[in-house]
C-alpha cells in the first residue's frame, strides 16, 4: 500500500490539471469571413458597427503633442523647500494641431504651472500623491487650464512622467 500511494496522488494531480487546463484554455479564435459574407454581415451589423467605427475614428484623429521641458514645482513646508516635483505632460489634440500648442507653449506652461503650485499649496504631493483620486484632481485642473489658452483643442492631458525628490 506504501508504494501505490504515491502512484496514486500522480494520477489525480494528472486527472486535475488535465481537467484545469480544458476548462482554462483560451477562446478559439474567429474565422477568417469571405468577402461577399462579409457585405451581408456589414450590412446586417450596420447599426452595430457604427458606435465602433466611430470610437476607432475617433481615436485616430488625435495626436499627442509632449510640451518640450520638465516642469518643477517646489513643495513648501514651514517656509522652507521640503521637496521637488519633477513632471513632463503631453497634450491629446486634434490631428494637426501640435503647431497651435507649440506656438502658445509659453502660455500654456505658465498656466499649468499656477495650477500645479496650487495643487503643491494644497498639500497634493503630499504622501501618496500619486493616488488615482489625487491625479484625476489634477488632470482635470490642468485640462481646464489648458482649454483657457487653447479653447476646445485639448481633449486630454497625460501625465508621462512624475517623480518627487524630498530634500
Amino acid at each position: 500500500m506504501g508504494k501505490l500511494l504515491p502512484v496514486i496522488i500522480v494520477l489525480v494531480g494528472l486527472l486535475a490539471g488535465a481537467g484545469a487546463g480544458y476548462f482554462l484554455r483560451p477562446a478559439p479564435e474567429p474565422e477568417p469571413v469571405a468577402e461577399g459574407e462579409a457585405a451581408q454581415e456589414d450590412a446586417h451589423d450596420a447599426g452595430a458597427a457604427a458606435p465602433r467605427e466611430h470610437a476607432a475614428k475617433a481615436k485616430t484623429d488625435r495626436e499627442f503633442v509632449k510640451l518640450n521641458n520638465q516642469f518643477v514645482i517646489p513643495v513648501v513646508r514651514n517656509s522652507r523647500v521640503a521637496s521637488l516635483v519633477v513632471m513632463s505632460l503631453s497634450l491629446e489634440v486634434p490631428m494637426g494641431s501640435a503647431d497651435l500648442v507649440h506656438r502658445n507653449e509659453p502660455k500654456l506652461r505658465d498656466v499649468f504651472l499656477q495650477v500645479m503650485f496650487d495643487h503643491a499649496n494644497s498639500g497634493g504631493f503630499d504622501g501618496a500623491f500619486t493616488e488615482t483620486g489625487t491625479m484625476t484632481i489634477l488632470r482635470r485642473a490642468l485640462l481646464e487650464a489648458a482649454g483657457q489658452v487653447l479653447g476646445a483643442s485639448a481633449s486630454d492631458i497625460l501625465i508621462t512622467d512624475i517623480l518627487r525628490q524630498d530634500t
